[in-house]
């Protein structure tokens, strides 16, 4: 008798009675590690990682598992992009436009001045061309991308002086984060793009003039207040930058099914936490903020307006030597038209008269 006659006939008894053991094909257990943008001590930011982390974990029964390493442990904060696309790391946890440098377009997929709010950015992903249009740009450097988290409207910095006027910001030395820079450098300004963990020090040391960097939460932690006196508001250069986890394409595609949407499912875990935690935390760190003698100020709008008009010179300027930028920006830009005229008339409307009544 053959060993399938046997095993078919026999049953699981007669099996075990005859000393043959039964072949088990066991699912081999993945190892990938991650590599953040972002230090420990920003428990939200890189918590997104973690949380990323822990939930394909337990979505997998512990077959599945990613250890994550804060910016500088395996590469530089800024070097996540070039690990994923070489395969040196399986997987990045970074805020995309760090790396405009590349292609402009990186910033699409995170945020650009006076760009969708977080809403509409996750509506754009999900339901609109932009998770199909950002798969395909991001399939050039190797990469296949998932949402994982929004800070939700940011702050618009800490300065040593006031700025009154678009005049102000001539000769700035002002940490802002990623494609911003180009609209402060059309403004007169000097941008300069330091990693989190990095900025106290040269705002204290007075390398730079000013620094933003998310909101206050994070900015309380990172002691900005004690080196920059006056907080601005609002962060028109980030109205809802989204994080995402880069997954080099061949360690994504050599995985089953299964695991291919245990990943996705949570990357949009993490997408939830990131912003939920900012939501939370945000108002009682701001209130501590005042309470310590931080002096908030909007900008004015003169600043407001010289921003947009440069902003949006920028992007035309953009799409007459970037294709790649002209084909994602044109779906982004129409998406933002639709989306802010019914917003205008609902979340605007709606906003303003609950924030009248200082609840």
């Amino acid at each position: 008798m053959d060993r399938r006659s046997l095993l078919r006939n026999a049953g699981i008894a007669g099996v075990l009675a005859s000393g043959i053991a039964p072949a088990v094909h066991a699912q081999p257990a993945i190892r990938w590690r991650l590599a953040s943008s972002f230090p420990k001590s920003l428990d939200t930011l890189y918590g997104g990682a973690e949380v990323f982390a822990a939930r394909v974990k337990a979505l997998s029964g512990g077959k599945f598992e990613i250890s994550t390493h804060a910016a500088g442990e395996l590469m530089p904060a800024f070097g996540v992009v070039d690990g994923v696309q070489q395969g040196t790391v399986e997987v990045a946890h970074t805020a995309p436009y760090y790396f405009f440098g590349k292609n402009e377009v990186f910033a699409l997929g995170c945020a650009i001045p006076f760009g969708l709010n977080s809403r509409q950015m996750t509506a754009w992903m999900h339901e609109g061309n932009g998770g199909k249009l950002m798969r395909e740009f991001y399939a050039k450097y190797n990469i296949v991308n998932f949402p994982a988290g929004n800070t939700g409207a940011q702050m618009g910095g800490w300065y040593r002086k006031e700025i009154k006027s678009a005049a102000d910001v001539k000769g700035l030395k002002f940490r802002v984060g990623g494609f911003a820079g180009k609209v402060i450098e059309r403004m007169g300004g000097v941008p300069q793009n330091i990693p989190g963990g990095e900025i106290y020090q040269a705002l204290e040391k007075g390398t730079i003039d000013a620094a933003e960097w998310v909101g206050p939460y994070d900015d309380l932690k990172l002691g900005f207040s004690k080196v920059a006196p006056f907080y601005y508001y609002p962060g028109w250069w980030e109205g809802g930058p989204e994080l995402d986890v880069f997954i080099n394409d061949k360690a994504f595609n050599a995985l089953s099914p299964e695991n291919k949407a245990i990943v996705e499912s949570a990357a949009g875990d993490a997408h939830i936490f990131v912003q939920a935690r900012y939501d939370a935390r945000n108002p009682g760190a701001l209130r501590q903020l005042v309470a310590q003698g931080t002096k908030l100020r909007p900008f004015s709008t003169d600043v407001m307006n010289r921003a947009f008009r440069e902003s949006m010179a920028l992007y035309a300027d953009i799409g007459t030597k970037n294709p790649d930028w002209a084909k994602v920006y044109a779906d982004y830009s129409k998406f933002r038209a639709d989306a802010n005229v019914w917003f205008r008339f609902t979340e605007l409307t709606f906003d303003r008269f609950m924030q009248a009544q200082k609840l």
